[in-house]
């Protein structure tokens, strides 16, 4: 064989090993065994629980509940939940109306997706793989969906997307890259003072009504990724409506997919609604986008298990919070991040409301231990006119030492102390106390406060990159 055939005997050998393939996937999805329907029947309503007997189904599984005499059309879907015995506890995804006792329980067979021509034909083997299946693909850019990836938007339908499994394998933290890229997220305060990583997991922990929501709507417009997700869980109807309409804008929603869930959804809906957003991001991901994926709130999230396991009895442990909700926190949070061998990244800031401003709210307590930061909005700021109301001294970044230079972290940290003094004066100015002089520290700390404030202040409509916002600090600091 001589050189010049070479390549094209090489091509057909290639193009014969797909038709194989292509064949051999083929035949397998027309083998596959076509299950028996089996049904359960519904005993029991209790609050928010289905008692239903007959069906013997993992965690997870999803089922139809027809009522009688109506069509599989009118069903109400149910996700299980738990079990007793030979009972299985399913909670509904919504409302319960016309239901009966002895309503047909259907379990949802899991989906065979038949192969298509060029892409590898991945079976679903594994339990996760046979549960809920929702949209996924570039078709979402744009648009906003509810938990089961219907569009709420009123576009039409959405085009461009492919049923995809929402419980996906988890990565080996040590495959992931490490967090060494900065992030420009359009925050001055967060560039200079509270540095991101690319690939980072930050909380944002404030009450109500300290401006968190326009904070996320900033970072939705001004932050350097391709694609971003955002996740409104339990938030009310008109606030889901105002942000993607007066605070994200069209800028941002260009780029966005918004995953909404109001507070009066199931709570199986706004848990769902969580893991939706979450592994839409990670399909992004997967394709080598860089993601930002902001979640509002965490803490709705947690609420919504609260709810789910107090119904099925679990006992509660803190502030009427079950053990469960402790382990799903990461269960999410540790799906974000970086992703194999630098393809693709998840940056996520999670809000966390801190109940009457108190730190020690438990949910706010168990995320800071799972995320890799926290910045804290201060009431006290806000009610003095100060955007974003960002409390420097509660806030930290633990990879800025990671991603920032020596000079910037230098700098961000003789801010820090120059704030901490000014602040622990700040009785002794208001009283008239203060007599410059004595204290050397302190005298330059109060010469450069209004610098300092301008540094934190910034207009919701105006951004500021990375490299402005270190300039600016250097330039402060050595003044």
């Amino acid at each position: 064989m001589t050189p010049l055939q070479t390549p094209l005997h090489d091509r057909l050998h290639a193009r014969g090993r797909r038709w194989q393939r292509w064949l051999a996937d083929v035949q397998d999805y027309a083998s596959l065994p076509q299950p028996l329907e089996s049904t359960g029947t519904l005993l029991r309503v209790t609050g928010l629980v289905l008692e239903a007997a007959g069906i013997r189904l993992p965690v997870g599984s999803v089922c139809e509940v027809v009522p009688e005499g109506q069509a599989q059309g009118g069903a109400v879907l149910a996700e299980v939940v738990g079990f007793s015995g030979d009972r299985a506890f399913l909670m509904p995804t919504g409302e319960l109306h016309g239901l009966s006792s002895g309503a047909r329980v259907v379990p949802r067979p899991a989906p065979h997706l038949p192969p298509r021509w060029g892409v590898e034909n991945h079976p679903w083997r594994r339990s996760e793989d046979r549960g809920l299946h929702l949209p996924m693909g570039d078709g979402l850019l744009g648009r906003v969906v509810d938990s089961h990836g219907q569009p709420l938007d009123r576009l039409g339908p959405i085009a461009g997307v492919h049923a995809e499994p929402m419980v996906r394998r988890a990565i080996n933290a040590m495959d992931r890259d490490p967090v060494r890229t900065p992030l420009d997220t359009g925050v001055r305060a967060i560039n200079a003072l509270l540095t991101v990583g690319r690939g980072q997991r930050i909380g944002l922990f404030a009450g109500t009504g300290v401006g968190k929501s326009v904070l996320l709507g900033m970072m939705a417009r001004y932050t350097a990724a391709d694609v971003i997700v955002v996740g409104l869980i339990g938030e009310r109807g008109r606030e889901v409506k105002e942000f993607i309409e007066d605070i994200l804008e069209a800028e941002g929603r260009a780029r966005s997919v918004v995953v909404a869930a109001p507070a009066d959804a199931p709570p199986l809906l706004r848990m769902q609604g969580a893991g939706y957003a979450t592994a839409i991001a990670e399909h992004f991901r997967d394709r080598g986008r860089h993601v930002l994926l902001l979640m509002d709130s965490l803490t709705r999230y947690a609420m919504a298990q609260r709810e789910i396991a107090l119904a099925i009895d679990e006992p509660p442990a803190t502030k009427g919070y079950p053990p469960s909700c402790f382990a799903k926190l990461p269960q999410l949070v540790e799906r974000s991040g970086n992703g194999l061998q630098g393809v693709g990244s998840i940056t996520a800031f999670y809000t966390v409301l801190s109940e009457g401003d108190d730190p020690q709210d438990p949910i706010a307590d168990a995320a800071r231990g799972i995320l890799d930061g926290h910045i804290v909005l201060s009431r006290e700021l806000a009610e003095a006119g100060h955007f974003p109301a960002i409390d420097v001294e509660r806030s930290i970044s633990r990879v800025m030492t990671a991603v920032a230079p020596r000079e910037h972290l230098h700098a961000a940290r003789r801010m820090r102390q120059l704030l901490s003094r000014v602040n622990k004066a700040r009785d002794l100015i208001q009283l008239g106390a203060y007599q410059a002089g004595h204290d050397a520290e302190l005298d330059t700390a109060v010469r450069l406060q209004p610098k300092m404030n301008a540094l934190l202040q910034q207009d919701m409509h105006e951004r500021a990159g990375l490299d402005a916002s270190r300039a600016m600090l250097r330039h402060l600091m050595d003044t």
